[in-house]
């Protein structure tokens, strides 16, 4: 099985140091990105009677803030390669404490649709990618712990968040409470303030890939180096490419990646949004359908940093794609099995193992990114994935809502996304196995023609 994807940063990353307190400021930046959507769901219920909409529009407002978050991708990107991490996160916490301000405000739930998701949206957007990306800059042996640290800031949040929505709701309904999460919001712009850019210790060189195949297409120069060059070119793609790396799309174990990515989607987060409502449709009390949430981050909470450490072990970090792809499957099987739970215990054991399933995932969705690609182009990977995927984000929490609508019941939205998850486990795992198959036979190919063709140094 051919090696992971080299860093090609032209340094030696720390591992350690500074780094942890980046990691830390990732947490709080990763909390708020995927927690704030999700706890924004105990709102709902209320929110639904006060604007007198049905499930299928309430259920647009974290769905297009979390496509706001998923589009924006690319213009993260481009201002992280630009201006670097630390303003971009700043610049996002505002942008995220004045969208939620605003939309205390709100008359209609168009004003939400606007504020909380495409202004809010945008936001987290500008504060996901930047903390994904600086991770790979410091960190290369201790890369999946680091991001398994970082990415348990989303359970964290989410069992912080959800009873304290319900109390600020119960104390200040819901306008007072987006005005004060508006101001708690703006503790990004800290975590912003943590992520100091690293400096490489010395001239950075091109660096030789000793992983044949497996990195061919990898881009073998610094960034500094790469811009300059490309900017020597004329054509319009070069040009482009100079500030996102659109040769990705050529990278075989990148479209596998999207492809499961993009029907995984689909049913990724509509289990998580309707989770709450549920139990409050199956007549359950509304601090117990809060507490739902929280026992479910709480298991999330522990299972991403535990995950990152099981991956970052010599056994599993060669096979870290399998093991991505089993979680993937899992997390389908528990949602079909969801609608056999019986009453308020049935769906608190639904609620483990679905923060499990849901925290392997999680931890694992952008380490496998960053194994295939390599950290030199992943900035660039995430941008592009993630306007590609912004659309199941965008459509799959509707689309459950409205079959909620249309029968009345939600096991069949759980039977819709359990089918959408585990789908594509079963076909990452395939292709996958295929893939390490491929890119070996293309390795023995690439050294027995050096054996025969040597390339000797000028």
């Amino acid at each position: 099985m051919p090696p992971s994807a080299t860093s090609n940063l032209g340094y030696t990353p720390p591992d350690g140091g500074w780094g942890w307190a980046v990691v830390f400021g990732s947490f709080i930046s990763i909390g708020f990105s995927y927690a704030f959507p999700k706890s924004l769901t105990i709102y709902y219920k209320e929110i639904q009677e006060y604007f007198s909409v049905s499930y299928s529009e309430i259920a647009w407002v974290s769905s297009i803030m979390l496509a706001a978050m998923y589009a924006g991708g690319p213009v993260s990107s481009i201002l992280v390669n630009r201006y670097g991490s630390r303003p971009v996160v700043m610049i996002g916490g505002l942008m995220v404490g004045a969208g939620m301000i605003i939309s205390s405000f709100g008359a209609t739930i168009i004003h939400l649709y606007m504020c909380v998701g495409v202004i809010g949206g945008f936001g987290l957007a500008f504060n996901l990618q930047p903390s994904l990306t600086i991770i790979g800059t410091y960190f290369q042996v201790k890369r999946p712990m680091a991001n398994g640290l970082a990415m348990a800031g989303s359970p964290v949040f989410l069992f912080t968040l959800a009873p304290l929505n319900q109390f600020l709701f119960d104390n200040f309904g819901w306008r007072g409470s987006f005005l004060i999460l508006g101001g708690f919001v703006l503790n990004c712009c800290v975590a912003g303030s943590l992520m100091r850019p690293i400096r490489g210790k010395g001239p950075v060189k091109a660096v030789t890939s000793p992983n044949g195949a497996n990195n061919k297409d990898e881009d073998c120069h610094s960034q500094t180096i790469t811009t300059v060059s490309r900017k020597k070119k004329a054509g319009c793609t070069d040009r482009v490419n100079a500030f996102i790396d659109l040769s990705l799309f050529k990278h075989r174990g990148y479209l596998i990646y999207l492809v499961g990515n993009v029907v995984m989607f689909f049913g990724f987060f509509a289990p998580v949004v309707f989770l709450a409502p549920y139990a409050k449709h199956l007549q359950i009390d509304e601090y117990s359908a809060a507490f739902l949430l929280s026992i479910f981050a709480l298991v999330d909470m522990f299972a991403r940093p535990l995950t990152g450490v099981i991956a970052n072990t010599k056994w599993v970090r060669p096979r870290i794609q399998y093991f991505f792809s089993f979680s993937v499957a899992y997390n389908g099987v528990c949602h079909l099995l969801c609608p056999l739970a019986s009453g308020y215990m049935g769906l608190v054991m639904y609620a483990v193992f679905f923060g499990v399933a849901f925290g392997m995932v999680c931890a694992l969705l952008f380490e496998v990114l960053m194994d295939l690609v390599g950290a030199q182009r992943f900035s660039s990977a995430v941008g592009l994935a993630t306007i590609v995927e912004c659309a199941p984000v965008l459509l799959g929490p509707p689309i459950s809502g409205a079959l909620v609508d249309i029968f009345m019941d939600y096991k069949y939205m759980y039977y819709a996304c359990g089918v959408m998850m585990l789908v594509p486990g079963i076909f990452l795992f395939v292709m996958n196995f295929y893939n390490y198959r491929w890119l070996e036979q293309e390795e023995n190919i690439y050294s027995t023609l050096q054996s025969i063709f040597p390339v000797y140094p000028k």
